[in-house]
């Protein structure tokens, strides 16, 4: 078997709006991929701020979607600047870019051929100052082709972590979304609810800070039970899959509905969320992959220490003791990192012409070949 290897970079700015994480990996041609060196890096306030504005309608959008997405296309340029000195390597040395950009817009559930979803990023911009080829969009051909466009990680998820156990994989960005892989029976995957994103938005919104660190406010509230009951009785949680969410469907406006006029602590109401991102997720897990023997979480949630135990604490009770948790550390690779080295991934199959998409997890009526091509 051919073992010639590549390198490729993979971008990544997620839901949570927190800045950008940038890695280096090695992609052998059977699509093993290795992390070599990764460089995490904040949005600057002014591009956060015009990033999250762009999450619902507001005046002359155009201009200012197209000044994001040229500030987004700098931001991740100086990034893969930083991870190429830190690894003595030249833009030469890179087969290619895989750039997620930002989504603003997620409209995956319109009739189809009305179906969107939209990542800013000036991709071009991006090749230009990198010298490196970028390969962005990766969303719009499954949409095309009938799917949600997300999510997009389970193909890789099955590459990283498919064994011989029934596993399940769960990334705790600001949306959460599982990939479930059975040793027998296909891939499938979808959104299965906020994962940090509601957290976010209630301690900005009260405390002024971007996130709840490891969860501190959260553990000095007291879960409401009407709250929690009310929220996870949103549709979405019954809807079967496919399916995808984002910002469209939960925001802190959405919160608030939530709430209405009953008089809850601040810190209650964030305990409330931490609660509904565990349940949701493993009430998924329970209704769809019964069977999983280990959960793997990756993503930025998986920091979350208080999060963590109460995923471990639920988990016991529904799962009566038989399902393991662990992080992807457990696994050798940061779970800050693995959408990122997904996308790198995505690079690698978009170059090797390879299908990426699972349509029994985004709907799509065929596999596609995902990605548009920016060269050098």
């Amino acid at each position: 078997m051919n073992k010639l290897r590549s390198l490729f970079i993979g971008l990544m700015s997620g839901t949570s709006l927190d800045g950008i994480d940038a890695v280096l990996a090695e992609l052998g041609s059977d699509g093993e991929t290795t992390l070599i060196g990764s460089v995490s890096a904040p949005f600057t306030p002014e591009l956060r701020k015009a990033l999250f504005d762009l999450q619902s309608p507001g005046p002359n959008e155009i201009h200012r979607e197209n000044q994001a997405a040229n500030a987004l296309a700098i931001s991740y340029a100086q990034t893969v600047q930083l991870l190429l000195a830190q690894s003595e390597l030249t833009p030469s040395d890179i087969k290619a870019i895989g750039a997620h950009g930002q989504t603003i817009r997620h409209q995956a559930d319109l009739p189809h051929q009305l179906a969107y979803t939209h990542q800013t990023l000036n991709a071009a911009l991006l090749a230009e100052l990198t010298e490196i080829e970028v390969i962005a969009d990766f969303r719009s051909r499954d949409l095309a082709a009938g799917g949600h466009g997300a999510p997009l990680v389970p193909a890789f998820h099955q590459q990283q972590f498919g064994s011989g156990q029934n596993i399940a994989v769960l990334n705790l960005g600001g949306i959460a979304n599982l990939t479930l892989l059975p040793i027998n029976g296909e891939v499938t995957g979808f959104d299965c609810g906020p994962g940090n994103m509601l957290m976010d938005a209630w301690i900005s919104d009260q405390q002024g800070h971007a996130f709840d660190r490891n969860g501190l406010w959260a553990s000095q509230g007291q879960v409401h039970p009407t709250l929690l009951n009310k929220m996870l009785s949103d549709a979405f949680f019954t809807k079967a899959p496919p399916k995808s969410t984002g910002r469209d469907d939960f925001h802190l406006t959405w919160l608030q509905q939530q709430i209405g006029a009953d008089n809850i602590h601040a810190e209650d109401v964030q305990a409330s969320l931490l609660h509904l991102t565990v349940h949701s997720a493993l009430q998924a897990l329970k209704c769809y992959a019964p069977q999983t023997q280990k959960l793997i979480i990756c993503g930025g949630g998986a920091r979350n220490g208080i999060m963590l135990e109460v995923f471990k604490t639920y988990a016991a009770a529904l799962f009566k003791d038989e399902l393991k948790i662990v992080t992807s550390d457990a696994l050798g690779v940061d779970p800050q990192l693995v959408e990122a080295l997904a996308f790198a991934w995505l690079a690698w199959a978009h170059k090797e012409k390879r299908p990426a998409n699972l349509p029994a997890v985004t709907g799509a009526k065929g596999p596609r070949i995902l990605g548009a091509c920016y060269p050098a």
